[in-house]
């Protein structure tokens, strides 16, 4: 093989190495929510939107029958939560919605009728 060759050769291999990194690695701002987005997100998927007037009266109520998930990054989660609320850090992104599927469903439980509140 001509050094010609194995130079175009090494510099195609470092351009793909660069551009995977760069792909894999560049920040992804997602597309700022409106209300109406996350009404009809909760619409979609079976969600029932609740106020926090509401969520006080439910809590108080029965705080044993509800979950709270503390969806912030632990260091939010440790600075300052809802008594009684798990920390259960979450990406807003579709690949870290994938990637923690699994560990979502282990932490959330079997029980199926309590009041699941993701915040």
């Amino acid at each position: 093989m001509s050094s010609l060759k194995k130079i175009v050769l090494a510099c195609a291999a470092v351009a793909l190495v660069i551009g995977s990194l760069w792909i894999t690695n560049r920040v992804v701002t997602p597309k700022e929510a409106t209300w109406e987005d996350v009404k009809a997100e909760a619409q979609q998927g079976g969600y029932r939107l609740l106020t926090t007037g509401e969520l006080a009266q439910a809590y108080r109520q029965n705080p044993a029958g509800m979950l709270l998930v503390d969806t912030r990054q632990d260091w939010e989660y440790r600075a300052g939560h809802i008594t009684g609320a798990l920390n259960f850090p979450l990406e807003p992104t579709w690949w870290s919605r994938w990637r923690n599927k699994g560990d979502l469903a282990r932490f959330l439980g079997p029980d199926k009728n309590r009041l699941l509140v993701f915040y």
